[in-house]
Order: C-alpha cells, then sequence, then structure tokens
C-alpha cells in the first residue's frame, strides 16, 4: 500500500512557517507583502480559484489587492492595468487569473508583467531561470514547485531516477521535466502524441502526470513500486478526480498524491510562498 503524500498537510506546514516570516518582514519593513490579483470577466472557476487565493493570503498575513475587470476590456486597457500594478511600489506580486476572454492574448499579458512581480512563475525570464537551474534568481512556477516540495519534504530521491513528464504544458509539464533534469534523473517527456504511452510509464520510478484526462493512467501502466504524482483535475459525475485510477494505483505504488488533497494545495501554498519571496528579493533580503 503506497504512501499518501498529503498536499493539505505539507501545505499547512510551509503555510505555518510563511505566516511567522510574513510577521517578522511586516515589523521590519512596516507593511506586509502584497499580491495583486486581476481577474477579467466573471468566469465561475476563475471566481472560486480567486477567491481562494484571496483566503490564503488572508490566512498568513499576505495583503491582496483584487481587480476586477469587464470580459470586454481590450488587450491595451489590460497591459495599461497591469503596468501601473508593476510601477505601484507597495505591490510584490502581480497575478493575472487565466483562463482570459478569447480577444485577449495571455502570453502578451505574461510578458508584461514585470518578472520580479510575476509570483506565477510564467514570464520567460523566469522560465528560462527554471530551465538553468536558478531557483534562487527568480520566481519559479507554482505547481512544479509544489510538486518539488513533495519529493523534499518525503525525502524521495530523484537522482539517477527514471521520471516519466506525462504532459507538456508550459505551466506544468516543461518546467517540471526541467527541474526533474535539474535534479538529476533521467527524464521522458510524454503528450497527446506520444506513441505506446505505457511503454514509458512502466519503466519509472517517479510519474507526474499533468494531462486532464479523467483515469487516464490505469494500474497496469505504473512499475510496481513507482512514485506517482497526479496533478491532474476533473470532474467525473459530480466528483473531483484525478489523471490516475488512485484506487487501484495506490496499491502497486509506493507513494501517490490523492486528488483533491495532493498537488492542489501545493499550488496556491507555492504561489504565497513565490510572493513573500518577490518582496524580500524586492528589499534586498
Amino acid at each position: 500500500m503506497a504512501v499518501i503524500l498529503d498536499g493539505k498537510e505539507l501545505s499547512k506546514k510551509i503555510r505555518g512557517k510563511l505566516k511567522e516570516e510574513v510577521k517578522e518582514l511586516k515589523e521590519k519593513v512596516g507593511r506586509p507583502p502584497a499580491l495583486a490579483v486581476v481577474l477579467v470577466g466573471n468566469d465561475v472557476a476563475s471566481e472560486i480559484y480567486v477567491r481562494n487565493k484571496i483566503k490564503a493570503c488572508g490566512e498568513v498575513g499576505i495583503r491582496s489587492i483584487e481587480k476586477r475587470l469587464p470580459a470586454d476590456i481590450s488587450q491595451e486597457e489590460l497591459n495599461r492595468v497591469v503596468k501601473e500594478l508593476n510601477e505601484d511600489d507597495t505591490v510584490d506580486g502581480i497575478i493575472v487569473q487565466l483562463p482570459l476572454p478569447e480577444h485577449l492574448s495571455c502570453r502578451k499579458v505574461i510578458n508584461y508583467i514585470s518578472p520580479e512581480k510575476d509570483v506565477d512563475g510564467f514570464h520567460p525570464v523566469n522560465a528560462g531561470k527554471c530551465l538553468l537551474g536558478l531557483y534562487d534568481e527568480g520566481l519559479m512556477p507554482c505547481t512544479p514547485a509544489g510538486v518539488m516540495k513533495f519529493f523534499e519534504e518525503y525525502g524521495i530521491e530523484l537522482q539517477g531516477k527514471n521520471a516519466v513528464m506525462v504532459g507538456h504544458s508550459n505551466i506544468v509539464g516543461k518546467p517540471l521535466a526541467n527541474m526533474l533534469l535539474n535534479a538529476n534523473a533521467t527524464v521522458s517527456v510524454c503528450h497527446i502524441y506520444t506513441e505506446d504511452l505505457a511503454h514509458y510509464t512502466r519503466n519509472a520510478d517517479i510519474l507526474c502526470v499533468a494531462t486532464g484526462v479523467p483515469y487516464l493512467i490505469k494500474a497496469d501502466m505504473v512499475k510496481e513500486g513507482a512514485v506517482v504524482i497526479d496533478i491532474g483535475i476533473s470532474r467525473v459525475n459530480g466528483k473531483i478526480v484525478g489523471d490516475v485510477d488512485f484506487e487501484r494505483v495506490k496499491e502497486k505504488a509506493s507513494a501517490i498524491t490523492p486528488v483533491p488533497g495532493g498537488v492542489g494545495p501545493m499550488t496556491i501554498t507555492m504561489l504565497l510562498f513565490n510572493t513573500v519571496k518577490a518582496f524580500k528579493m524586492r528589499m534586498g533580503y
């Protein structure tokens, strides 16, 4: 039976440390770190994500600033809002909640955010630092950074291991593959065009999956004793599920993240971590 990698507990531990750190920083600087969240339109899922992020900020003492913008806002006007936040010295982190309405370019907005305030870790400058393993010099994407915290917390060795990343998005798959490579794992990246996916997954000591395809990974696709990180999240018949057939795979894996309660809580926690880090870097700590 696999060890359950508990994202809620690990999150709680990290947030506890952040709360203490925020308190100390506020005493030194005279204000807490501040995160600006930009929400365009009224997408229901985005509303929930933003509410959860603002609540999490409150829990650790980070000041949150919410910017709600109409769905029909122009690219130029959105860029102007981001520019104002870039130039505001009392703002340490900026996120623009994705997805955006179709007429807006995610890439243009992400590129417009100042790299030192890009707490999502999506800007090309931070992506480059992630690729090169310069973690101390930049802000790393939250979900991959959260996954790496699991390996650190649970003492899971990566060096020399066969690691397979299923999914190659710019937000999760590519940066996590780079992080695994920087930790000296031997990394294969699989995606929608990969032929014979099971050939790769069966050889994985470390299997990370981020596709959004419910139950994609079955027990017969997993190596005995593998560590399985399920990053996917979908709703099936009203139930939140992951990319992995959890109930069956947990019988073969040595460790596995549940959905919900695994990687999800860590993503928001690493956003808080990045906001505090951005504040410290800007203040010269």
